[in-house]
């Protein structure tokens, strides 16, 4: 089967915590890309004649051959059936029931928890910046993820669903936000984060976003 041409467009600095959703998909599936970038902060993603235009204007953007495709996880969704295993890597659980509350955690993460996204910024975890201490709504966001990513680990392994799923990285990246500022969160919790952290993929990017800072 020959592989089609991919381009995955990113933010200039590639510390979207989004962009490296996608990236890692496809690092995990095998799939090399040509990545371009577009600065946000220019507003190049607005542009009219920006040649990653799509529905929604936003990265990241995947194209392949002719299709375009935005917003993360429609993305990994998406990449996960067209590249669908036995000859792929899986990026879901197979049970469907599992593979349901993955997706619910994508889009929770993707929806909530505000004031961590404002006041741990990704910068924290990607480029080693300090932030104040989390304000009261900060706090309550904090303890919120806390608890809800308790919840879901407390069976006590390494994943979230036994097998690695896009979704550890995914939650891992919102707990780092915390545990890279030197906030207090439970060992387990640190633990997990860290452990998802090592995974290649993700350490690929995490190289990307330095090489960008450097």
């Amino acid at each position: 089967m020959s592989r089609p041409e991919i381009t995955l467009w990113c933010e200039a600095k590639f510390i979207s915590p989004y962009v490296m959703s996608v990236y890692v998909a496809l690092q995990e599936k095998g799939l090399s890309c040509v990545l371009k970038t577009v600065d946000l902060n220019q507003g190049e993603h607005q542009q009219p004649g920006w040649q990653g235009y799509s529905l929604t204007r936003r990265v990241p953007l995947l194209e392949i051959d002719h299709f375009q495709l935005s917003e993360s996880s429609a993305i990994t969704e998406y990449l996960d059936e067209r590249f669908a295993p036995p000859q792929w890597e899986r990026l879901y659980p197979v049970d469907i029931e599992k593979r349901a509350r993955a997706r619910q955690i994508q889009a929770w993460l993707r929806s909530d928890l505000m004031p961590i996204r404002e006041e741990r910024p990704t910068e924290v975890v990607f480029s080693g910046e300090k932030r104040p201490p989390l304000s009261d709504a900060g706090k309550h966001a904090a303890q919120k993820l806390c608890d809800i990513a308790g919840g879901l680990l407390a069976h006590g392994g390494a994943n979230l669903f036994g097998e690695w799923c896009i979704a550890d990285s995914d939650l891992a990246l919102m707990l780092n936000r915390l545990v890279l500022n030197g906030d207090e969160i439970p060992e387990r919790l640190a633990d997990y984060a860290t452990f998802q952290w090592q995974r290649a993929s993700v350490q690929r990017f995490a190289a990307l976003s330095a090489k960008r800072a450097g």
